[in-house]
């Protein structure tokens, strides 16, 4: 007997969650991504060009879902942008990071940090202070049956379909 995967969203968007948009959007999008994903390089494209046209229509949501086992440096990635929104600069570290075409090093990490004059930047990394964050955001993408990124929900229904800007945007639309 095989066994299906969950299609719906198991944790609802939470208070501590990286949210651009406001609560009573018409529809909510949630994405699972990890930072050197090449795949979710291409949604973060899609996602921002949704964010910049639909406007206040759309909430999205990003939670983490480091592949550590393709991606080396995925939850380092994670960690940095946690460190960055201790200090209220996760989504310009979040794009930041998706700028990078494949492997993140920490030479590139560093460069963000001072780009965005984080402080506390360093020692949070060395203690791994988020950590758990970044493992809540993987364990409910697991519950929810988050096996590859990006993966998107819509309204708290999984969206299987292509995430490049014209079908998303359709979905988007659709479930409003």
């Amino acid at each position: 007997m095989s066994q299906s995967r969950a299609t719906q969203l198991a944790v609802p968007v939470k208070q501590y969650d990286h949210v651009d948009g406001a609560a009573d959007a018409g529809v909510t999008l949630v994405e699972y991504g990890d930072y050197e994903c090449p795949y979710c390089e291409e949604a973060h494209q899609a996602v921002k060009e949704l964010r910049r046209t639909m406007g206040d229509r759309v909430r999205f949501v990003f939670r983490h879902f480091p592949l550590t086992q393709l991606h080396p440096h995925a939850q380092r990635a994670a960690e940095a942008s946690e460190a960055a929104a201790e200090q209220g600069k996760f989504w310009e570290m979040h794009d930041l990071l998706f700028r990078q075409p494949s492997e993140i090093r920490e030479a590139e990490l560093q460069d963000f940090a001072a780009t965005l004059d984080l402080t506390q930047f360093n020692d949070e990394l060395a203690m791994h202070t988020h950590r758990n964050r970044v493992r809540e955001d993987l364990i409910s993408g697991a519950q929810s049956g988050v096996i590859g990124t990006p993966t998107f929900f819509i309204n708290g229904e999984r969206y299987d379909e292509q995430w490049d800007v014209t079908p998303l945007r359709a979905a988007l639309e659709d479930a409003m």
